[in-house]
């Protein structure tokens, strides 16, 4: 199953990285990325294939929502049948 992450903050050194890390610690793959840095915020959003997770999609929404809180982010992840019916005109 495919998911999308959104990462919105301000902008500062390893939230790439971070990101990855904890997708990667629980066996997701990065299937496309893109990040804008607006003046001091960055937006970044990534398509994730989580049909290899090793964990509840509950507790790594909440794994990324935690990492992110402790680094003045928001970070959410959506199904993404989920994200493009929200999304759809």
């Amino acid at each position: 199953m495919k998911a999308i992450v959104t990462v919105v903050g301000k902008d500062q050194v390893g939230i790439s990285a971070g990101v990855c890390n904890t997708l990667a610690d629980s066996r997701i793959n990065v299937l496309d990325i893109s990040q804008t840095v607006m003046q001091e915020y960055l937006t970044m959003i990534m398509m994730v294939d989580t049909s290899g997770c090793n964990t509840s999609f509950e507790a790594l929404g909440a794994g990324l929502e935690a990492w992110g809180k402790e680094r003045g982010l928001s970070i959410r992840i959506q199904r993404e049948d989920i994200f493009e019916a929200m999304h759809r005109i």
